[in-house]
């Protein structure tokens, strides 16, 4: 059984993550500057050091300090003094720097086919007519046994639904050519903000982010999201595809002694802002059940009302910063969330909400019997990890020295939609052609004495040399050629088949 993580104390209160507990699920709420970033980076300290691995944005750019050792700074001397703080033990974590766009970590990627129409649909904002294209897109492709690797793979099955359109109708339902241009202009956009980057393969391996180091500490993997926030929507459909992904490739393992993985979901207004039923029902789902396979979901926002009311209630670990009650809908958000949290006798939660100083917080963590502890006013410890970002060196020394340095930096494009509507395939016969065009031309006219037929029926069927070579005329060529083909076409179809099911990918990654 692992040792209880210390998150905060005040004189003689104490708050305690209990690792056990800690795939119940969380939120960290607070207004700008409050210090979320802080207690985020001393909840994940505190994970990795007892070996769970955790995955966080970086919104702002500083958390990769992490992966350095802290120093006690003549601030942070003052500050642990005034509030009767123990100076930390200084150590850091081990770290794995990722990036959608491979420029400040490693690529992360997905296929197509593995995001799906429906986050695909929420991330190019599209209307439910056109969603519904996009649904027959992809059944399309499906059927015919294409694959939707990369964006070229989506923009060339779109380009094929829309000009067949009519021959498509009897047997899927009407197609609006209307629909599949909106569909087509989302794309570029996404498209102009590096979601081209992202879309392909090698595909990111979710047990990548679910490892230890040789000390037998959790895995830090940080997402450079500094440049993704200029793109919300990407960002947000990203990580629920993450998160997607862990539900739906984990195994049931119940309630462990500590977590498989933690995920820290930074800004989470943006998942569920403007976001339609399907989605949000499909989210409450996901995070209701990804704790049975021993992960955990921590929520990072700015106002508690952020988060659906199906959502929040299965958020059992919180920490809150402190909230301004400017305006109705913050006096509402400080109402709520006072009301939430489990009352202490003699703390005024609801006051205390708003009187809050930078890095303290109410706190109300789940305790042994899984029942939310009274909520405590609490100072937030300081990480013993570095605060702030790291130098370009130091990434760079962490990029080479990764445990998966190497394996993402590379894309691979094999055979999928594009190349199937494109045609690549039949330039094989082309060739064959071609050399036989060569052949005739080399031929010229019929030499005196000889027949013209004979020597036409040597270029298309081929004829035996003075030594009792045969050379291959057109027909054998173009058959060969043939044949190589479908040969291939076969054989990667059994290999794809084989690994397919090794792998347990089935239909979701043919």
């Amino acid at each position: 059984m692992s040792e209880p993580i210390l998150i905060a104390r005040s004189g003689t209160a104490e708050c305690f993550l209990l690792p056990e507990l800690a795939n119940r699920h969380g939120l960290i709420t607070g207004a700008t500057g409050s210090g979320k970033t802080v207690t985020l980076q001393t909840m994940a300290e505190g994970l990795s050091r007892i070996g769970v691995p955790v995955f966080m944005a970086d919104v702002k750019g500083d958390l990769t300090g992490m992966s350095q050792t802290g120093k006690l700074s003549e601030k942070m001397a003052g500050m642990l003094k005034e509030r009767g703080l123990d100076t930390p033990a200084f150590a850091a974590s081990p770290v794995t720097l990722w990036d959608v766009f491979g420029q400040q970590g490693h690529p992360v990627r997905a296929t197509i086919s593995d995001m799906g129409p429906l986050l695909l649909a929420r991330m190019l904002n599209l209307n439910e007519t056109q969603a519904g294209v996009l649904n027959l897109v992809f059944k399309i492709a499906d059927d015919a046994g294409w694959l939707l690797l990369d964006l070229k793979d989506l923009r060339a099955m779109l380009q094929h639904v829309g000009e067949n359109a009519k021959d498509f109708t009897t047997e899927y339902g009407n197609i609006s050519v209307a629909s599949v241009g909106a569909i087509q202009r989302g794309l570029l956009q996404i498209e102009e903000q590096g979601g081209d980057q992202f879309f392909g393969e090698p595909m990111l391996d979710i047990h990548d982010f679910m490892q230890t180091d040789g000390n037998g500490h959790g895995l830090v993997n940080i997402l450079a999201a500094d440049k993704l926030m200029n793109s919300p929507r990407l960002y947000a459909t990203f990580l629920l595809w993450m998160l997607s992904e862990l539900f739906e490739q984990l195994p049931e393992v119940g309630d462990l002694d500590k977590p498989k993985l933690v995920f820290f979901f930074d800004e989470a207004h943006l998942l569920f802002n403007e976001a339609p039923k399907v989605l949000v029902e499909r989210i409450e789902l996901v995070v209701r059940l990804v704790r049975s396979k021993g992960v955990g979901v921590y929520f990072v926002t700015q106002n508690p009302l952020d988060i659906p009311d199906s959502v929040l209630a299965q958020l059992g670990n919180r920490v809150q910063h402190v909230l301004r009650a400017f305006t109705p809908r913050d006096q509402k958000a400080v109402a709520a969330t006072a009301q939430t949290m489990r009352p202490k006798k003699g703390l005024d939660v609801e006051a205390a909400i708003t009187d809050l100083g930078v890095g303290e917080a109410l706190v109300s963590l789940l305790d042994k019997k899984g029942r939310p502890a009274e909520t405590e006013r609490v100072f937030i410890l300081p990480p013993g990890s570095q605060l702030g970002p790291i130098s370009a060196e130091q990434r760079q020394a962490l990029l080479a020295h990764s445990l998966v340095a190497g394996v993402y930096e590379k894309t691979i494009d094999r055979e999928s939609a594009y190349e199937k509507l494109k045609g690549r395939a039949p330039a094989m016969d082309q060739a064959a052609v071609s050399q036989a065009q060569q052949q005739v031309q080399q031929a010229g006219a019929p030499a005196e004495g000889s027949s013209w037929t004979v020597g036409v029926s040597d270029i298309l069927f081929g004829s035996t040399g003075p030594r009792g070579g045969r050379h291959d005329g057109v027909a054998q060529l173009v058959v060969k050629s043939a044949v190589r083909t479908v040969g291939s076409a076969i054989g990667r179809e059994i290999v794809r088949g084989v690994l397919g099911g090794l792998l347990g990918g089935g239909g979701r990654r043919r």
